[in-house]
């Protein structure tokens, strides 16, 4: 009994509640789906301390970020990268984060921005993507699963939350990579990075990129130097370089490589 009071003080202190979910799409509707809905608090003081951080004495502690993610299309798949460094600010708070949600077997989700935020809703969406293939007896498109997780976004636009998400996989249409963010945006195309590194690896994608015609090995270099050479440019990338080949059946992890060894390795090749 003391374990349940200290539970449902816990729910009535966080404002946890349980409604049904109204905002999907028509074209995705998932049946009598139950969602957790968090409530906003009653001022805005979470979006207030993001946007213009604490001041500590004279020092001022901004909740910067930063990261770089990518995800192209070429003939024998879809090829998604990622660093591996969160930073909150100056600060490097982590080298070890893993910034690719596995969804399901043929569906990944990217991070970038706060990792809380892209962490807790690519795992609803998860959830989602799991009830529709138990009610439906065949996988949800990346489509509506893009389109789902954009709703779920739309609910909490302007709340303060930070997501700069991708999500990459197949379905009968074939290979698709969305990108949504956290004001709802919903953007198709063959080749995303996202992140404060993006410049620099959109530079080498653009470079290497040869309409799509490449290898698997090609396209596993251009990934590696394209994450290398944003990690070298921008203090807030670096560590670990995760690579992942997203296949019709299924997709695979090819490896992970630190970053200061690619740089080296490529800086001799120039």
């Amino acid at each position: 009994f003391a374990n349940y009071c200290m539970i449902m003080a816990l729910l009535e202190i966080s404002g946890t509640n349980t409604t049904k979910d109204s905002s999907l799409d028509s074209n995705c509707y998932l049946g009598d789906i139950q969602e957790t809905e968090l409530l906003m608090p009653p001022r805005d003081a979470g979006y207030t301390l993001l946007k213009n951080g604490v001041q500590i004495g004279t020092n001022k502690v901004e909740f910067e970020h930063g990261t770089t993610t990518l995800a192209f299309q070429y003939k024998s798949g879809i090829i998604v990268a990622v660093d591996s460094r969160a930073t909150a600010g100056t600060y490097m708070s982590s080298g070890r984060v893993k910034k690719v949600i596995e969804i399901n077997d043929y569906m990944l989700g990217t991070m970038a921005g706060g990792a809380a935020d892209c962490q807790y809703w690519e795992r609803v969406l998860a959830r989602y993507c799991r009830q529709f293939e138990l009610k439906n007896k065949e996988r949800i498109s990346i489509a509506a699963a893009s389109k789902i997780f954009s709703n779920m976004v739309f609910n909490y636009k302007g709340s303060g939350l930070s997501i700069g998400a991708m999500l990459i996989g197949y379905d009968k249409s074939g290979g698709h990579i969305y990108y949504v963010d956290d004001d709802a945006g919903r953007l198709s195309y063959h080749m995303f990075s996202v992140g404060s590194g993006s410049p620099y690896a959109y530079g080498v994608l653009d470079a290497g990129y040869k309409n799509g015609d490449l290898t698997d090995e090609e396209a596993y270099e251009l990934a590696k130097r394209a994450i290398s050479t944003a990690t070298y440019r921008d203090s807030a990338s670096g560590g670990i370089c995760s690579v992942y080949h997203v296949q019709p059946e299924a997709w695979q992890l090819v490896g992970q490589y630190d970053v200061n060894e690619l740089t080296y390795k490529y800086r001799l090749q120039a």
